[in-house]
């Protein structure tokens, strides 16, 4: 099970935004959504990734509505999957580094997808206890 794909369990087509969309846009986003980390992407390439961490992270409290641009807060050495690597590796990576979002690109750094640690939970329990979920 752990040997499997990345591929096979990631989210397909996620929700991003762009370098210049402003940190308000984003946090409407991240509420509507209910998401904590969103893949930044420009051209459909992968450029960063921006967590509900950063975007109060040098907020100024006195501003009604965060007009920063992601770009100015994102992160933007993302460790990031490929579609063949093992959903081990993921689990891996969720253990030894905290990430909760990895993003799956390709080679020429385009963004297929994510992994979320409850991607590899639940493929794990499902292969586990597939009756539970017919």
């Amino acid at each position: 099970m752990l040997n499997e794909h990345v591929r096979d369990i990631m989210t397909l087509e996620p929700v991003t935004v762009g370098p210049n969309d402003t940190l308000a846009q984003v946090n409407q986003i991240m509420i509507k959504k209910r998401l904590q980390q969103l893949p930044v992407t420009e051209n459909g390439q992968l450029v960063g990734l921006i967590t509900s961490f950063d975007l109060w992270k040098g907020k100024n409290d006195a501003e009604k509505e965060d007009t920063r641009q992601v770009r100015e807060v994102m992160t933007q050495g993302v460790v990031k999957l490929s579609p063949k690597d093992k959903v081990g590796t993921a689990a891996e990576l969720f253990v030894d580094r905290r990430f909760k979002t990895l993003p799956v690109v390709n080679l020429r750094n385009e963004l297929k997808g994510v992994v979320t640690a409850f991607d590899v939970i639940q493929h794990v329990y499902m292969k586990e206890y597939p009756k539970e979920f017919m």
